[in-house]
């Protein structure tokens, strides 16, 4: 790694009573899940409180107060300790005294500052698993709800411009929006949380400790390796294979870009480059059906709308994207002269399959379950009992074909304990931070819904873009920008629809599925967008090359990522379906233009192009995006012709691509 990578300080080691207490709480959480998903489900002032409470203990047990890379001590463990209790006082006190509660007109004091207790430790859970970012935003959100004239704090009444200014709310009400109703920290977000999201979570936990990850990999590089830029090519599929398990566009960088970063640079490429290619594919893995990291439960939730719509709706877009990616990687292994690697060097498609088939099964029961109109909850729990069987099959098949020992049974099933434990850990593990931020999440859903807050902010929108749609969109895209410097995905995702949604479906008229993809869309680009590139910043500490131009590489080659949710608004058919002649034409176009787009961005496609296609090429794809038929089909005639100049002049030449 060269010195321009960043240096993290080391993590200091955990006790081992921590460690275990972490294995057994966070078994105990995962065992609690998969009881309420497949067999007794539970109402939802139990199911959430509950799963926030063990959220709440393991963050704390896996967060130390000062820092990762700090020992405890003795303070950090008084600390650490209440704040456990709370926690476990936190997710029992409402199912307790649910009868009370719902029976109640006014909240008792003890429900009050139990409501503020819970503010507080979502808060500092926040601040520990997802970031700083978070807790501020939670926080302003809080005091916005207490300013006003009626308000625990009406002073910042004044520091509000006029359209932001409300009546303002006291504790009591503030507390009893967050805490005893299902309109705050309670709400929609920490209720998929709870449910949908943490059982994909385990679903992609389990296939990762069984050695899924693994077998996406290797097939990506069988089918792909020979090719030009082969194992650029590989991280493309493998992350859209491997994205939707690791529900983290950052886990899948340092998963496949293990194998795959190491493998471009052998291959020629420059490592900033690598690692950008690695981000921009690990990117797409959040928006590629089935699963979608936590974005499509949500989303239909939000929506009303089906899961399984959802998933069949996503699918183009996501190839688009992917499509988009690939082109753009096969044009910079054309330009620079790469070969693939060699047969010897890949495994077969053949023995890949044959070790590893059995990992298809899952998303085989998975895909069919949702088509059959099962419950998201319960597909993920049939989903983690796919998994389970398949690897204890497979695992037996191979016992019994070789000599088969009771020693050797005996080891074989206490292998599987130990890895079905280890799932059941590293499941509830991964979930933290995502749940965390589903409940910070529920105060700003609770406090834009006490003060009205949603509707002021789509007026400011209207104001500052004129209503002009496109300025509209470019404004949505900054605040993503901005809010995903300090937030995760889903969080982003979540606060951006909350504030922008009314005004792009009641005020710009964009259908409420096409609203929240878009924002969905836009959320993701915090992953790859300078100068905060999460993503981009992963790759760089792989290929050992400077974060920021890295980040920039995988800038580039995620454009797919804002041009494809801009043909979405504009051609609402790819979505929302209508005669099949049109969606036919809006699909072959949607290529069409972002091949071209690719082309002006690379000045390459079957050869070098000239600037002056590059810029005519601009405003051809420009007319694709324009609602208009025509408008459309005049662009599409001036690309071809451009691309067959291109295709022309390229005939005979030795640089034919692969």
């Amino acid at each position: 790694m060269s010195g321009d990578t960043e240096i993290r300080p080391v993590e200091a080691p955990q006790p081992r009573f921590a460690l275990r207490a972490i294995t057994i709480v966070g078994i105990a959480l995962s065992l609690f899940q998969l009881y309420a998903a497949g067999l007794q489900p539970l109402g939802l002032f139990f199911q959430r409180p509950i799963h926030l409470g063990f959220i709440l203990v393991l963050c704390f047990l896996i967060y130390p107060v000062f820092g990762r890379h700090r020992p405890r001590g003795p303070l950090g463990w008084a600390i650490d300790g209440a704040l456990i209790v709370a926690g476990v006082v936190v997710g029992a006190w409402v199912p307790i005294n649910i009868d009370i509660i719902a029976n109640q007109i006014f909240p008792r004091d003890i429900d009050v500052w139990m409501g503020v207790l819970t503010m507080i430790v979502v808060l500092e859970g926040a601040r520990r698993a997802v970031g700083l970012g978070m807790t501020i935003i939670g926080a302003f959100f809080i005091a916005y709800a207490f300013a006003g004239s009626r308000g625990e704090l009406p002073f910042l009444a004044d520091w509000m411009p006029g359209i932001l200014n409300h009546r303002g709310y006291g504790l009591d009400r503030v507390a009893s929006q967050m805490t005893l109703g299902a309109e705050g920290i309670y709400g929609i977000p920490l209720g998929v949380a709870a449910t949908f999201i943490f059982v994909f979570v385990l679903f992609g936990a389990f296939l990762e400790v069984t050695g899924a990850g693994k077998f996406f990999i290797d097939l990506a590089y069988a089918a792909t390796g020979r090719q030009r830029g082969g194992p650029a090519k590989a991280a493309v599929i493998a992350s859209a294979g491997m994205g939707s398990i690791s529900g983290s566009a950052i886990a899948n960088v340092v998963t496949t870009g293990a194998f795959t970063i190491p493998l471009m640079k052998k291959l020629g490429y420059r490592p900033a480059q690598a690692g950008g290619i690695e981000a921009a594919a690990s990117t797409g893995g959040q928006i590629m059906p089935p699963l979608m990291g936590a974005g499509a439960f949500l989303m239909s939730e939000f929506t009303r709308t089906p899961y399984v719509d959802i998933v069949l709706v996503s699918i183009f877009p996501a190839i688009l994207y992917f499509g988009a990616v690939y082109l753009l990687v096969h044009i910079a292994a054309v330009k620079q002269g790469m070969t693939g690697m060699s047969a010897e060097e890949l495994p077969s498609v053949r023995s890949v399959l044959a070790e590893g088939w059995h990992f298809l099964l899952p998303l085989v029961a998975l895909t069919w379950f949702l088509v059959a109109g099962y419950s998201p909850m319960r597909v993920g729990f049939y989903a983690i009992v796919s998994v389970v069987a398949a690897a204890s099959a497979k695992a037996l098949w191979t016992f019994f074909a070789s000599q088969p020992t009771l020693g050797g049974f005996v080891a074989l099933c206490k292998r599987g304990l130990d890895l079905t434990l280890q799932a059941l850990e590293l499941g509830a593990r991964n979930a933290v931070a995502v749940s965390m931020a589903c409940a910070v999440a529920g105060i700003i859903v609770g406090v834009v819904g006490l003060t009205g807050l949603g509707l002021k902010f789509s007026a400011m929108m209207i104001a500052f873009s004129g209503g002009n749609l496109v300025l509209a969109l470019i404004l949505v895209l900054i605040a993503s920008l901005i809010l995903g410097m300090g937030l995760p995905v889903t969080a982003a995702y979540i606060v951006l629809i909350i504030l922008v949604g009314p005004a792009l479906t009641e005020e710009f008229g964009i259908p409420i599925l096409i609203a929240h993809l878009v924002v969905f869309w836009y959320s993701q680009d915090s992953n790859v967008t300078p100068p905060v590139a999460l993503a981009g910043f992963a790759g760089a500490a792989i290929a050992g090359s400077k974060p920021m131009e890295t980040s920039v590489q995988a800038w580039k080659y995620a454009k797919g990522l804002y041009l494809i949710p801009l043909f979405m608004v504009f051609n609402e058919e790819i979505i929302l379906g209508g005669p099949l002649p049109l969606v036919i034409w809006s699909g072959v176009i949607a290529v069409i233009a972002l091949v071209a787009f690719a082309a002006a961005l690379e000045g390459f496609l079957w050869r070098a192009m000239p600037i002056w296609q590059r810029v005519v090429l601009v405003p051809g794809v420009i007319a694709i995006f324009w609602p208009d038929i025509l408008v459309e089909i005049a662009g599409v005639a001036l690309i071809l012709a451009i691309l067959g100049a291109n295709w022309w002049g390229a005939r005979g030449t030795t640089r034919a691509p692969a």
